[in-house]
């Protein structure tokens, strides 16, 4: 295989990866954000927590693959992109990790300001890690300014952005979407009641967001639709999209939260698969000056580098998905409280 191919070939399994784990680990962050909201007493406070607790730290696999893979395969775009979000991936790991102490000290006490005290902090650190994932996305689809070198050239602020901030905005609704859906499945009585209007009310508030973002990028963002002149077939992406967003609502109201659930999983795809046509074939777009972009072709390791990590891949890639369906079969069903709760 040529360079150009391997490239392409990586570029799309990055792809898969963030994918993978927006899915996965966004439902898990959706309900972290309709943590406090939700649950009335203490007892669903548990329930919600113990729904995704066998799950949230296998989902965050595939992050941390997605980041091994990008080190390996594209290490100019990893150091630039670390480099110039250093400060907002600073944030965000604060964020993980307090989302993740939350959840495993929140029953260590009884004490109601102990457990009031990581119930903020796991809704603190799920909303900010959402948002902040918006905000590196709406940022990479507008560009930065990049030395010749791949060096940012700007400020913290300069990132915040009314695009990406806007982004973030959207991050946070549709995964506080997908969270309610998935919380649907997994509880019942009075509480699944309940979710049926956090159901509506978030996929609204993801519906408004999601129109002033592609207003935004279509007529704002120049990059945003540059490839689908020169590949018309791009268009079935927004199609499948807008109809994934339309069964949404559809599903519910014919109490069908599974197919619901799909078609949320489907609009997450389809907003990856729309990012990463906006910004291929580049990594780190340059504002600044095109030339100082870090694409898949310039930023990428060595053939032999990235015919070794195909290797690896084969070997992998089966493993992690056979872990997450043994994982998910095992702890299908309804949510239970036990004597592990949170």
């Amino acid at each position: 295989m040529t360079p150009e191919i391997l490239s392409l070939i990586w570029f799309a399994l990055l792809i898969v990866l963030l994918a993978g784990y927006a899915i996965l680990d966004g439902f898990d962050l959706g309900v972290g954000i309709l943590h406090p909201f939700v649950a009335k007493t203490d007892t669903e406070r548990r329930l919600i927590m113990n729904s995704i607790g066998p799950l949230w730290d296998g989902n965050e696999v595939w992050l941390v693959t997605f980041g091994g893979a990008l080190f390996a395969m594209f290490p100019n775009a990893y150091a630039s992109i670390f480099s110039a979000f250093y400060l907002p991936f600073v944030f965000l790991l604060f964020a993980l990790i307090f989302r993740a102490v939350s959840l495993e000290f929140r029953s260590k006490r009884v004490s109601p300001f102990w457990r009031t005290s990581w119930d903020i902090g796991f809704f603190a650190g799920s909303a900010l890690a959402a948002f902040l994932y918006g905000v590196a996305i709406g940022r990479v689809m507008q560009g930065l300014e990049l030395s010749e070198l791949g060096d940012y050239q700007g400020t913290f602020f300069e990132m915040l952005t009314g695009f990406a901030i806007s982004v973030g905005v959207l991050s946070v609704a549709l995964l506080a979407m997908h969270g309610s859906i998935y919380l649907y499945l997994k509880t019942e009585g009075e509480l699944q009641q309940r979710l049926i209007g956090w159901m509506k009310g978030t996929y609204y508030f993801y519906v408004v967001s999601f129109v002033i973002v592609t207003i935004w990028s279509v007529f704002f963002v120049s990059t945003s639709i540059r490839n689908f002149g020169d590949v018309p077939l791009l268009w079935l992406i927004p199609a499948l999209n807008l109809l994934a967003i339309w069964n949404i609502p559809r599903a519910i109201k014919q109490q069908k939260p599974f197919y619901a659930f799909m078609s949320s999983c489907g609009t997450i795809t389809a907003l990856i698969l729309l990012f990463s046509a906006a910004i291929f074939p580049d990594l780190l777009p340059a504002s600044n000056n095109p030339e100082y972009s870090i694409n898949i072709f310039n930023g990428a390791s060595s053939q032999l580098t990235q015919k070794i990590g195909l290797i690896i891949v084969a070997i992998g890639m089966p493993m992690v998905l056979s872990y997450t369906i043994v994982i998910y079969w095992t702890f299908r069903g309804k949510v239970e409280l036990d004597d592990h709760s949170y």
